[in-house]
């Protein structure tokens, strides 16, 4: 299977520095800074990174789902907000709600229900919410 890659710069100091996001195909890349992520300044922060990943991995997850039980989905649009909260060891996210609409053709709602329920299950982005093992390179720079 292809790794993925990613990476984020940070430039200066933690309120008034900032930094940027990128993806290792080119796809994308982004600024964020403390005012992005901690208040409603320009720019992104990991969290929306995180909910589209989610949102993303879900739809494909419930696509493939619905396809396998026999049924065609023409469209699936999912959203994802991503709660972050201050406690006491520091910021956490806290909860990631994802709702889900899709066009599928012959499904009844008990089946299109018990599809998506599995979908979140199984997707590898809510499984990787439930816990990972994070390893760690890091190297001083003179």
């Amino acid at each position: 299977m292809p790794v993925r890659h990613a990476e984020a710069v940070w430039n200066g100091l933690f309120r008034e520095g900032e930094g940027t996001m990128s993806f290792g195909s080119g796809a994308y890349e982004g600024r964020y800074s403390a005012a992005s992520r901690f208040e409603e300044g320009a720019g992104t922060n990991p969290e929306e990174l995180l909910g589209a990943a989610h949102a993303g991995c879900f739809s494909m997850a419930f696509a493939l789902g619905l396809e396998r039980a026999g049924f065609k989905p023409e469209r699936v649009h999912t959203t994802a907000d991503v709660h972050i909260e201050r406690g006491e060891s520091g910021f956490s996210i806290t909860r990631i709600d994802l709702k889900t609409r899709a066009r599928v053709p012959g499904i009844d709602r008990e089946t299109f229900l018990q599809q998506a329920q599995a979908a979140k299950e199984g997707c590898p982005v809510s499984r990787l919410f439930k816990g990972a093992e994070i390893t760690l390179e890091a190297e001083l720079e003179s």
